[in-house]
């Protein structure tokens, strides 16, 4: 499936964008995330919108929540595992928005964006993982 046009996917269909999207990272990275979380839902909830300063549901398309492996250490045990959340309606707006791509590309570019904050990874370090992928 490439979608350019069409109907919204739906939540289901979405996460498995995002599970695809995932799937392709090279192993290396995907032997690190066995206890990340993976969430797919309309609007990121308004005490998150609210903590991050952002007034418009609209604006984040992804969240990732937990500490980065970089910065993690034994005295952390106990805590929430790690979620990378998606933000299903905001990506269908940019999508439609935007017009220039298909929705899994635009799905897997939000995915490794907030896989790379698991990895602790720069944005040049992101793009370069999303341009392996």
């Amino acid at each position: 499936m490439s979608r350019t046009i069409g109907t919204p996917c739906t939540l289901a269909e979405m996460e498995r964008m995002g599970r695809a999207a995932m799937a392709r990272l090279p192993q290396v990275f995907r032997e690190q995330m066995h206890d990340v979380v993976f969430k797919v839902e309309d609007f990121a909830a308004q005490e998150v919108l609210d903590d991050l300063g952002i007034d418009n549901p609209f604006a984040l398309t992804g969240l990732y929540e937990g500490e980065a492996l970089t910065e993690r250490s034994i005295e952390q045990s106990g805590r929430m595992p790690p979620t990378v959340y998606l933000y299903r309606r905001p990506i269908l707006d940019e999508w439609a928005e935007r017009g220039d791509e298909t929705l899994e590309h635009l799905v897997a570019h939000v995915v490794i964006h907030e896989i790379g904050h698991h990895f602790g990874l720069s944005d040049e370090d992101m793009h370069a993982l999303e341009d392996g992928v």
